[in-house]
């Protein structure tokens, strides 16, 4: 549909108020299979709308759009057509965003529309990419609630769906309260699919597990590829630290876009008004049929050694080829090395240190922290709270560059640019619970 064709809206003025209904016809004229509106001052966006206002100033109301995928595709073993839906669909959400922007410009209503995904802002790597959260404005617009599985679940469709968000420059008339209940089913579909084993059956996430294999070829699992390039002696010798098939995997995502490796999560999920009905009439069929093959499939997952989720293929998923690699997430400031830490935590190799950590760093960014692990849980808090176990003072650019393995630690001690009181065994213990 050309935007010559959309409906035309109203007269922009400097109080202009659009027509909440007519926006979301628009949405859905442009080829949103369903729209929600929430306003800038929602409290679902609290976290959210500083990075919002910042990127786009303007912005007042919220569009969030919808826009269905086809489910067996998604549920197929053969990532590669998995994959297609996910791009194909993915550019339908840009195009379909793009075109409520076309037309609200010619009606002088200023909005622009984020990226549904790629491309983001790459210099902000490894920290907040993208511009706009779009899971959590969905959320405050109605449009369906997050499952454990960390995808946004839609009351008829599942959680087969992309999102997108256009921010506008004026108010609407009215905006969508969110759903009153939350889709998911807690049936650990997902918990029993992931390779990796990212999805606790508590509902915790490991981020850093999920980021290293599914997201492999993404972002930080190029750059892994890259390095051993750059440390490899001649083209044999990097034949044995990367297989071939992986150097194709990593051209054409290059050539095409990149693949997910699993996404294992959405593929089986029952929940949603339209997918449910296979699952409620014979879940032994739903599983055999949709969660057997995944699990069954032999293929490679890449893991960080001595991680959480290297232990869990090697226990849950034996038949499974394992490869360890380098950590990606590693933090290039203070601040994101703090704000990361629940987010690359490792449960299980924490098991047993029960400890209170203070943290002053110095030089460039200086900051204190503590970091109490207690129980397989890690709490991050500013300054210095209750009583330490371990007292660590770094200069920040130092300790950044320890993390990234650029600087010895032994030298970082013996120059003094990190100072420890107490057991040194604690340090330890605590870099097992982060394994880079």
């Amino acid at each position: 549909m050309t935007t010559a064709s959309l409906p035309v809206l109203q007269e922009a003025g400097p109080s202009t108020k659009i027509d909440a209904e007519r926006l979301r016809q628009l949405a859905h004229d442009c080829g949103a299979d369903d729209a929600g509106l929430v306003e800038i001052g929602h409290p679902g966006l609290d976290d959210q709308r500083a990075d919002i206002l910042k990127f786009y100033p303007k912005t007042k109301a919220l569009l969030a759009i919808v826009c269905r995928m086809n489910r067996e595709p998604i549920r197929n073993p053969a990532r590669s057509v998995a994959n297609l839906e996910f791009h194909t669909t993915g550019e339908e959400v840009n195009d379909v965003c793009r075109a409520v922007v076309t037309t609200l410009e010619k009606e002088g209503i200023p909005a622009i529309n984020p990226p549904m995904g790629f491309p983001m802002e790459s210099d902000r790597w490894p920290e907040k990419m993208w511009v706009v959260s779009h899971k959590p404005v969905a959320v405050a617009a109605g449009l369906g609630m997050m499952g454990i599985h960390r995808n946004v679940i839609h009351p008829k469709f599942g959680n087969f769906i992309l999102l997108g968000t256009v921010l506008i420059g004026a108010d609407a008339t009215e905006y969508d309260p969110p759903i009153d209940y939350n889709p998911c089913l807690s049936c650990k579909l997902c918990v029993a699919a992931c390779p990796v084993g990212a999805i606790s059956p508590d509902g915790q996430f490991d981020l850093a597990s999920c980021y290293t294999h599914n997201y492999r070829e993404f972002m930080g699992g190029f750059g892994d590829w890259v390095e051993n390039i750059a440390d490899a002696k001649n083209g044999l010798d990097l034949r044995k630290k990367v297989a071939r098939q992986e150097t194709v995997s990593t051209w054409q995502s290059l050539a095409f876009g990149p693949n997910y490796k699993a996404a294992y999560c959405l593929s089986v999920c029952p929940a949603g008004e339209d997918v449910i009905g296979p699952f409620q009439a014979d879940r032994k069929a739903f599983l055999k049929e949709n969660v057997k093959p995944l699990q069954e499939k032999e293929e490679t997952i890449y893991v960080v050694p001595k991680s959480d989720a290297e232990d869990h293929v090697r226990k849950r998923f034996p038949h499974k080829t394992v490869k360890q690699v380098r950590g990606s997430l590693l933090p290039r400031t203070i601040a994101g090395f703090l704000s990361g830490m629940p987010h690359t935590f490792q449960r299980g190799q924490s098991e047993g240190l029960n400890a209170v950590f203070h943290f002053t760093f110095t030089g460039k960014e200086p900051r204190t922290a503590t970091v109490v692990i207690q129980d397989k849980t890690i709490q991050v808090a500013d300054g210095h709270q209750w009583s330490a176990n371990l007292r660590l003072t770094a200069d920040s650019e130092t300790w950044l560059g320890f993390l990234a393995k650029e600087r010895s630690l032994l030298w970082a001690l013996l120059r003094r640019k990190i100072r420890i009181k107490g057991s040194p065994k604690l340090l330890i213990a605590f870099g097992k619970c982060f394994p880079s």
